[in-house]
């Protein structure tokens, strides 16, 4: 018995020894809060397949995790390309409400524009590693052009809010390789300037209707506002402890459309309150911290880039869902990081900290930009 535990706690030590146990007991965490949302708010199938998908996305973590961050490194290029197929392809055979943002493969819906959260700050990354820090010019527009091409895609689907994204993960990787801050500024400036002409040409009438709803909801009360006056409702209502696990009203009566996506975290902070939203801001924080510190502790260019910018991202995305439903930003249609349902984007989410825990364990003897 002595000699099969020995074996069983070696077994395991081996196996986990690349996972980075402060990162993967905040994401259990915050998987298993998703879950008793989803529970609450859509029923045992939406837990059921949301948990499948988690168990894919984990196996794919553990995976990346062990893989050498040089042989990642090398490989980028060519996982770069790939991920561009299903973004080329959904232009041809995508199917969505609002445009073509998902492939149907039978199995199960991809959103091709997911994939690139992952791909397209690996592919920045990678590049920046080879080239002297801080980034010269022709460093900043050949990047740009690797953010640029993917994000005009997302983009031209339509999803604006994605598309917004995927290129705040490239300028991440920019600003952390030194990046100075003026260049920022240009990039804010031409984006002011330019968002007349998008107003006129590349918006849809539905997005007109989102950012106009953001400045003022209760001109269409019952119309484009419903989402965010209820979201509103449903938080302002769940006070300082909630009204408890699955006695969420606006939620139960089905007043927040879209409640297990979208709007998944107003029916947490429905039913769980002020201790509950709390509770998963700190798993969030503590997520962010530890990549944060893993890119500290890089010895290589390309693995404090990658584990920094996953980390930046991450507190976008979770910003982003959180201004979203509290209306202080347009709603884009962005996810709550592990508590909305979605596959692609938690399967793509855990192989992104994957491939940090790899930049943990997985260091080079020598950094340096070759």
């Amino acid at each position: 018995m002595k000699v099969f535990l020995r074996w069983a706690t070696d077994m395991v030590v081996r196996f986990s020894s690349s996972l980075d146990w402060v990162l993967c007991l905040a994401l259990g965490a915050l998987m298993l809060i998703g879950l008793a949302v989803l529970k609450s708010a859509g029923g045992d199938g939406l837990v059921f397949a949301q948990g499948a998908r988690f168990v894919v996305g984990l196996g794919a973590m553990w995976a990346i995790s062990r893989a050498s961050i040089l042989r990642i490194r090398s490989a980028t290029p060519l996982i770069y390309a790939i991920s561009m197929i299903p973004l080329l392809a959904v232009f041809v055979l995508g199917t969505g409400k609002y445009g073509r943002q998902w492939l149907d493969l039978k199995l199960f819906y991809l959103q091709p524009a997911e994939l690139l959260k992952v791909s397209l700050p690996m592919m920045v990354a990678w590049y920046l590693h080879k080239m002297p820090l801080p980034p010269r010019f022709s460093t900043v527009m050949v990047s740009a052009v690797i953010i640029g091409v993917p994000t005009g895609l997302v983009m031209l689907q339509p999803d604006f809010g994605t598309g917004v994204l995927i290129a705040a993960s490239g300028a991440f990787v920019l600003l952390l390789g030194g990046l100075p801050w003026w260049w920022v500024g240009v990039a804010v400036g031409g984006v002011a300037a330019a968002a007349p002409v998008a107003w006129i040409w590349l918006l849809r009438p539905y997005q007109k209707d989102r950012i106009m709803m953001f400045l003022d909801p209760e001109m269409d009360a019952l119309g484009a506002g419903w989402n965010i006056i209820q979201s509103k409702i449903a938080i302002g209502s769940g006070g300082f402890d909630g009204k408890g696990w699955g006695q969420g009203s606006q939620s139960h009566l089905n007043f927040i459309p879209e409640q297990t996506t979208d709007f998944a975290f107003s029916v947490l902070s429905e039913e769980f309150g002020w201790i509950g939203v709390a509770t998963v801001l700190v798993l969030y924080l503590v997520v962010i911290g530890r990549c944060l510190w893993i890119a500290s502790q890089s010895r290589d260019s390309y693995s404090r880039l990658l584990a920094g910018a996953t980390g930046l991202a991450f507190f976008v995305y979770v910003l982003v869902n959180g201004g979203m439903i509290s209306g202080l930003l347009p709603v884009v249609g962005v996810p709550m990081p592990l508590i909305s349902y979605g596959g692609t984007s938690a399967v793509s989410l855990l192989a992104g900290f994957g491939l940090v825990m790899a930049a943990r364990s997985h260091q080079p003897v020598h950094g340096g930009y070759g």
